[in-house]
């Protein structure tokens, strides 16, 4: 089994190994077997090297293993029985084909020579774990060979995302979601937004019409065609996803009707922010209540009738005193 190395950018470097490998296998393949019976020659093969001639314990295919972030090498074995040079041109195919790496797109083997091309297969670090397939598409002298590779990622699979840059415009509600681990996920959406009343909007979580794939962002919108003339709103967004994935974010946002700024537009602007302190200050009541404060004062004597509040008593004091 090919060992890993660990991955690097050094690009230009792995090419040159790769590329000086190439050139040491076309001068020590062996020949292949002349061909000095009547008619023509049998066609170009291509397959994993090693493990034998064909039809004799060879390699059904390619097998790599690795972790995400690491860059795995192994050998393609072209044997070109005819009596002339043959020109091939190499590309990775499948899922896992914009992972592989040549030393050269084009690979030229001698006649009735066995070329040893060596290629790497470079994990990207949002690789999910798990199996994944591919192959090398070889082209050569009007025909093409495919070499079947499976690759197995290992490491443990990691389900996180966010909800980043939330906007209120009128009735349109813009978010971006991003997939911040290595696994696809179909993620589920819940929008509530709060008014100076109350709520305005309750949504419950539904599954969004995508698959994120690891590493992806995108930029949705959530329609709001029934948003308020005159509030001051924050709307909240949650999203979940599979294995975990959670994430939440809100944006404020002040619903004004178009008004001159001197008149309607001052007096909607005066109304909502009376509003929004009256609203606040419930809230705040409605909080010290629930910590206990309320519930002491639900629970003193109310004055009698002839009993007047502390407050009161000392306004009263105080006008006499002024009088």
């Amino acid at each position: 089994m090919p060992q890993s190395t660990p991955y690097v950018h050094r690009r230009p470097f792995v090419l040159a190994v790769l590329f000086g490998a190439l050139l040491l296998s076309l001068l020590v393949a062996p020949p292949a077997a002349a061909d000095d019976g009547p008619g023509p020659p049998a066609g170009w093969t291509a397959r994993p090297a090693g493990g034998g001639s064909a039809g004799q314990d060879a390699r059904p295919y390619v097998y790599l293993e690795g972790t995400p972030g690491t860059v795995l090498q192994d050998r393609l074995s072209v044997t070109n029985p005819a009596r002339t040079p043959l020109t091939v041109r190499l590309r990775g195919d499948g899922p896992a084909g914009p992972w592989f790496r040549f030393a050269a797109d084009t690979v030229t083997v001698p006649a009735r020579t066995r070329a040893d091309v060596p290629f790497a297969l470079a994990v990207p670090r949002y690789a999910v774990p798990g199996g994944v397939a591919g192959e090398i598409l070889t082209v050569g002298g009007g025909e093409e060979r495919r070499v079947p590779v499976r690759v197995r990622v290992g490491g443990p699979t990691l389900a996180a995302l966010t909800v980043e840059d939330v906007e209120v415009s009128g009735r349109t509600i813009r978010y971006a979601l991003v997939n911040r681990g290595n696994a696809p996920l179909r993620p589920r959406l819940a929008v509530r937004a709060e008014g100076v009343f109350g709520t305005l909007l309750d949504r419950p979580a539904r599954p969004l019409p995508l698959e994120l794939a690891p590493g992806r962002r995108v930029e949705l919108t959530e329609p709001w065609p029934d948003a308020p003339a005159l509030d001051s709103v924050t709307v909240r967004l949650r999203v979940t996803a599979g294995g975990g994935a959670r994430d939440e974010a809100a944006a404020s946002a002040a619903y004004v009707p178009p008004a001159p700024v001197t008149g309607g537009g001052l007096l909607a602007l005066g109304v909502l922010a009376l509003l929004g302190a009256r609203a606040y200050r419930r809230r705040i009541r409605r909080g010290r209540g629930e910590t206990g404060t309320g519930a002491a004062a639900a629970t003193a004597p109310a004055p009698g009738p002839d009993e007047q509040p502390a407050e009161e008593e000392r306004h009263l004091e105080t006008a006499g005193a002024e009088s």
